[in-house]
């Protein structure tokens, strides 16, 4: 199986799946999002493979959703939008709803969608440096703070998205609940892999019924409703003045320079 924007490898019963655009900070484009889901679909359709994890190439877990790349929507005005942001939530439920563990190993940035990526899977384990941290442009509402709210609370929730471009450590991140364990970055591939083995030794169908009935307990709270209400949301925002004003400077001058341009208080 050839992949353009993941390495796919596995090793005993453990599968490796790693984010390859790193020259990108592993953006999330709808390519890279597929075949993630793609590989970690066809790990847990492997009856050899116990447990997957989630890994990335250079300097960034994630920087977040490749904005320049369309990734986020699908044209069609706020319906379109909507039905777009539908997509990519569902896609993530797709990691929750696995049979299989998966185990996110987070170094580096660790932003925006990046951390919708990081928080799903089962188990995270980061780089006590990490950053990690909200969108860095105010291009949307709700969407990535659902999973934070669920996991951290609303007080650190509205803490964290009420400012924009946050970041917080990897150390605090799990301290917060975000993550589960935060290890120097020396030591994350091999604590890493040490879980991964011990995980590896559960029977398979004994891993899916744990997963099963974990997430049943999350689901009968409304973890599920609770992501896909985001939609709307965010879908909303894209709408408003703000949001509009901040994607035509990006199409004018650039992320880069709108970057800037924020930071400066010259938009929106």
């Amino acid at each position: 199986m050839s992949f353009e924007t993941i390495d796919f490898a596995t090793e005993g019963r453990v599968a490796t799946i790693t984010l390859q655009r790193p020259e990108k900070l592993n953006a999330i484009s709808m390519e890279l999002q597929g075949e993630l889901l793609t590989a970690l679909e066809t790990a847990a359709a492997d009856p050899g493979i116990h447990v997957a994890i989630v890994a990335a190439a250079g300097r960034a877990f994630s920087a977040g959703y490749d904005i320049t790349g369309g990734s986020t929507g699908s044209g069609g005005g706020v319906t379109g939008d909507r039905d777009g942001l539908e997509r990519i939530m569902r896609n993530w439920l797709r990691i929750w709803d696995l049979p299989i563990p998966v185990v996110a190993k987070v170094r580096g940035y660790c932003l925006a969608g990046g951390t919708q990526l990081a928080a799903i899977c089962d188990v995270t384990f980061t780089a006590a440096e990490a950053r990690v941290g909200t969108p860095q442009l105010p291009l949307g509402a709700g969407y990535v703070g659902s999973i934070w709210t669920w996991l951290v609370g609303p007080k650190k929730a509205k803490e964290m998205f009420f400012p924009t471009g946050e970041m917080i450590s990897g150390t605090e991140a799990a301290d917060w609940g975000l993550f589960n364990r935060a290890v120097p970055d020396a030591e994350l591939d091999a604590f890493v892999a040490d879980y991964a083995r011990k995980v590896a030794r559960t029977p398979k169908e004994i891993l899916a019924l744990q997963k099963q009935s974990a997430n049943r307990i999350q689901e009968i709270q409304g973890f599920r409703e609770a992501l896909l209400q985001s939609v709307e949301i965010d879908a909303v925002a894209h709408a408003g003045p703000s949001v509009r004003a901040i994607n035509q400077h990006i199409r004018d001058n650039g992320l880069k320079d709108a970057l800037r341009a924020f930071d400066a208080g010259e938009i929106p």
